[in-house]
């Protein structure tokens, strides 16, 4: 057994659990330990449930001592602060909510609690999810426990950190445009967006309702796999959630990859990738040449429009979607002499500097006389780069690629500079906007020691193939294997 509980993976947990080694209470009690210690430096969590995590260990504890065993039974789970928690605290980051508690669990909650988790508490994030540092929290940016100087991505900066750290033991995410797949980049840890429709969105609070997804962090691409083998699957209470079978993912991650292909798109390597981060998914290829696989080079000619395109379409569903926080329907209200100035002083004050942006951005996409110029538009595109994925999988089973240009980057170094910082999901936007599955996992570290991401993307709804990819890949590598230092 390990000198410290909090160093096992999830599947190394389940199996000392089974076997007795240790109780899902002494498990929970190291990981509140190691957030009261470590997480000041940190950031990681709004809102850590010391009483409930404790009582769900406890429950387990009894479940295990009658002979019953769930997927999940004992193991300490973070959730980002975007997703619905019942009778806990849910802020989206934002100061519009502060203090807002629901009434009911999002469906990927509720299946990991159904499943045996225990819910350590919620993790920072972007204010609504709109960001790529976690700095645009209202409450406090998180670090990177690689280099607390430096930022952990975003936005679901707070759940990549976390598991990083080993303050929790796996994590849920929120991916739009790169904000699972990006963090995981930048912190060294395993991350997985699913195909569009794969998860349930509801209690998810909404950012852009046509790209969001639920994801999830664990320490090795297993533990992701199994998070998302757990929160998979039909919702009567999403219309967008699609009712088709959910593989075994957790089985799946130990195939060979002996024979398959994948694809290298040349527009992926883009000016300003940072030498290190080419040097090390160059060396990936080398890596998957020797255990059998294909490597092709292929060509997706949109790739480049996948910035611009998002960036009118997740702003014009964004200012939809951020309509009902005004004082009356939802939100913290701010009273006013008028309906107008309560409407104002609600959302001047509630909302932060990146959200008003992309309100703004997004209404004027929308308004009358712009929307065929740019909405429309950028949904043809969409299209396009959609098309280009589909012609790529005719030839490959996974592509492969950089997760994000650079490592993770200085805390304030991009915050005056919005397309700087709109820069660090280049490399993830097209993925989402063509609503197919993708990961990230590490593949190396630069000359700071700072941790690189590959990105391994598949079709839709056939995630088995980029996992068994990235799990070969992690068999072949000891990158998940370094921890922080704190």
């Amino acid at each position: 057994m390990p000198k410290d509980l909090t160093d096992l993976s999830i599947r190394e947990a389940r199996h000392g659990l089974r076997n007795g080694d240790f109780s899902a209470v002494a498990l929970t009690q190291s990981y509140l330990e190691r957030i009261q210690q470590l997480d000041p430096q940190v950031g990681a969590y709004l809102h850590v449930a010391e009483d409930l995590a404790l009582e769900m260990a406890d429950e387990a504890d009894q479940q295990h001592s009658s002979g019953q065993d769930l997927p999940l039974l004992g193991i300490p789970i973070a959730i980002k602060d975007v997703l619905n928690t019942r009778d806990m605290a849910t802020t989206c980051g934002s100061r519009i909510l502060e203090g807002y508690i629901p009434s009911y669990n999002a469906t990927a909650v509720q299946r990991l609690i159904d499943a045996g988790a225990v819910i350590l508490g919620k993790t920072n994030t972007d204010e609504f999810a709109m960001g790529s540092s976690t700095e645009n929290s209202a409450y406090h940016p998180t670090r990177n426990p690689w280099d607390t100087a430096r930022v952990p991505g975003g936005s679901s900066g707070g759940s990549a950190a976390a598991v990083a750290a080993r303050l929790a033991a796996g994590a849920l995410g929120t991916d739009t445009g790169g904000s699972v797949r990006q963090p995981a980049a930048f912190c060294g840890v395993a991350a997985i967006k699913p195909s569009y429709g794969r998860v349930s969105r509801y209690g998810l609070t909404a950012f852009a309702s046509s790209l969001d997804c639920v994801g999830t962090f664990g320490r090795t691409i297993e533990d992701a796999a199994l998070l998302l083998q757990i929160i998979a699957g039909h919702d009567l209470r999403d219309s967008t959630s699609m009712d088709v079978p959910v593989p075994p993912y957790g089985e799946i991650v130990a195939d060979d990859v002996k024979g398959m292909r994948i694809g290298v798109p040349r527009e992926y390597f883009v000016e300003g990738l940072q030498p290190a981060v080419e040097d090390a998914v160059r060396q990936a290829l080398d890596t998957f040449l020797s255990l059998g696989v294909e490597v092709r080079e292929i060509s997706m000619p949109h790739t480049a429009y996948a910035l611009s395109v998002y960036y009118l379409l997740a702003p014009a569903e964004a200012s939809a979607n951020l309509a009902r926080y005004d004082g009356v329907r939802y939100g913290k209200r701010e009273t006013g002499p008028t309906l107008w100035d309560t409407y104002r002083r609600t959302r001047g004050q509630g909302f932060g500097p990146e959200v008003k942006r992309r309100i703004m951005l997004g209404t004027y996409a929308l308004s009358a006389g712009y929307y065929d110029a740019y909405y429309l538009r950028a949904q043809k595109v969409r299209t396009l780069i959609k098309a280009d994925f589909d012609a790529a999988f005719e030839q490959v089973d996974a592509i492969v690629s950089p997760t994000a240009p650079t490592t993770a980057f200085k805390l304030n170094e991009r915050v005056n500079d919005p397309l700087q910082m709109y820069l660090s999901d280049v490399l993830t936007l097209p993925a989402s906007l063509a609503g197919i599955g993708g990961l990230s996992i590490p593949c190396g570290y630069d000359e700071d020691q700072l941790p690189i991401g590959l990105q391994i993307m598949s079709p839709f709804f056939q995630e088995e193939k980029m996992l068994r990819v990235a799990s070969a890949y992690q068999r072949a590598t000891n990158w998940h294997q370094r921890i922080p230092v704190l």
